[in-house]
């Protein structure tokens, strides 16, 4: 309400100076009309200012315009000086996602661990974690399906002219035998895999900024917290908060930079690969982002059915957290602004948003799946390999466990998807297609992803178990 009652106040504040200022031009009165002028953009300065998002929409528009100036379309320079030129511009995103990274592992693990130690009991502890592992495979699930459905009933892959290129390097379908060995070889070697997700060295999974191994060594260590007596581990407590404390610094300073990042990683983006080559995949993208929109409606819905939340004044709370998402490509460069929004505009409890943001950042990618399913699906029909419905059960399973412990930074799921289809069969030079158009459908894809880490958190605001009146903590 105080934030409402000052946006009032400026705005108001800044229509009686526009008035002011017709009046005084009107009177002819030189002196008085530059001072109301400068006392104008003074309040749109302040009112920008105060106003990250905006500052980002001004950035993301005017890379597009810059981007576009360099661009192939134009050809107002050479390649080789746009290139340069590119890579300058984007000099600011690359000192922003580098601040983030700095601070990526600390907030991680302190908000985890301080997630757990802040839990009322185990007894809802367990209630969240559950819920949340549950709601993490039903949605990234039911987005595989999705993004497989809409691609088989839109046939991207029959857009593409250029289509018969891919189709002398495609692999036959393996045989009925060899489809049954390589499921033998998953199930035999599920068991070693499962055992590595243990880190056995902490120190290097840190250093490694291994983010699955990151989340399990903080949820055991707050987990053994919670069975040592409090006032044993205080200090420890403590120091973990300064430590946050002191990488939540080091993101603001990354703030400060968001404008001219997403200005200049825009400029990069639209320079390098043009319009005209993103109109090249269009089918494939308008496909994409269909299934996007798909899984963010059926979030709004959760929010409305489950939770019994209006949606519009759900999304006017997260509003600014999803436009620098869109605008970074990354969900962990959002993290603590998606903990903030959680916090102080949807009145989540903050334990469970530390616990919930952070573990979501790393395991909930539905956009993430849905984007991936789309493209297999699309890679296979540029090739001419026909896939069948075990193959497919098979990405659906892939797609599900590779995202999980993924970095939440931009490109990633590019990394990923190349190992699944090359596991397929499908020839990777496909990838060259839709590299050009990655980064919009990445920016897309995130802007889900934290989506969904914020309808979970409201979700487990309803759902969570309150303490047992008269029972202690485990960790008493």
């Amino acid at each position: 309400m105080n934030a409402c009652r000052h946006c009032r106040q400026s705005c108001g504040e800044t229509v009686a100076v526009s008035t002011a200022l017709r009046r005084k031009l009107m009177d002819g009165d030189p002196d008085q009309y530059a001072q109301s002028l400068r006392q104008l953009r003074s309040q749109l300065q302040v009112w920008i200012r105060a106003r990250l998002w905006l500052q980002v929409a001004m950035g993301l528009l005017g890379g597009l315009g810059v981007g576009f100036l360099l661009g192939p379309e134009m050809q107002m320079v050479t390649r080789e000086t746009s290139g340069i030129a590119g890579g300058w511009l984007a000099l600011p995103g690359k000192f922003f996602l580098g601040l983030i990274a700095m601070g990526l592992v600390p907030i991680v693990l302190v908000s985890i661990v301080q997630g757990i130690t802040g839990s009322e009991s185990l007894r809802q502890l367990r209630a969240v974690g559950f819920r949340f592992l549950v709601f993490v495979l039903l949605t990234k699930t039911a987005a595989s399906l999705l993004g497989i459905g809409l691609a088989l009933k839109v046939m991207p892959g029959e857009y593409m002219p250029a289509s018969a290129a891919f189709r002398t390097e495609a692999v036959p379908p393996q045989p009925t035998t060899e489809e049954a060995q390589e499921k033998l070889r998953i199930l035999r070697e599920s068991p070693q895999v499962i055992a590595r997700m243990l880190p056995s060295n902490p120190a290097k999974a840190i250093t490694d900024q291994d983010m699955l191994a990151i989340v399990i060594i903080a949820i055991l260590f707050g987990l053994a917290c919670n069975f040592v007596p409090r006032e044993r581990i205080e200090v420890l407590l403590k120091a973990l908060d300064g430590l946050l404390q002191v990488a939540m610094v080091g993101v603001k300073w990354a703030m400060f930079l968001a404008p001219w990042a997403v200005f200049g990683m825009t400029a990069q983006l639209v320079s390098s690969v043009g319009l005209g080559t993103l109109r090249g995949t269009a089918a494939y993208a308008a496909t994409v982002v269909a299934g996007l929109l798909l899984l963010f409606v059926l979030y709004l819905l959760a929010i409305l059915i489950l939770a019994r939340k209006n949606p519009v004044h759900f999304l006017k709370a997260i509003g600014g957290v999803l436009l620098l998402a869109f605008s970074t490509s990354s969900s962990a460069a959002v993290m603590p602004l998606s903990i903030n929004a959680a916090v102080k505009r949807l009145g989540v409890p903050e334990n469970i948003a530390n616990l919930v943001i952070p573990l979501g950042a790393t395991v909930n990618m539905a956009g993430t799946a849905l984007y991936q399913s789309i493209a297999v699906i699309f890679l296979a029909q540029i090739s001419g390999v026909v896939l069948s419905a075990s193959q497919i059960a098979v990405v659906v399973i892939t797609l599900v466990a590779s995202s999980v412990g993924a970095p939440g930074t931009p490109g990633v799921g590019m990394v990923i998807l190349a190992n699944v289809v090359g596991g397929l069969g499908i020839p990777t030079t496909g990838l060259a297609i839709i590299l050009g158009i990655d980064r919009i459908l990445d920016m897309c894809r995130t802007t889900v992803n934290v989506t969904g880490d914020l309808v979970a958190c409201v979700l487990f605001r309803k759902l969570a178990i309150p303490p047992v009146p008269g029972k202690k903590a485990a960790a008493s």
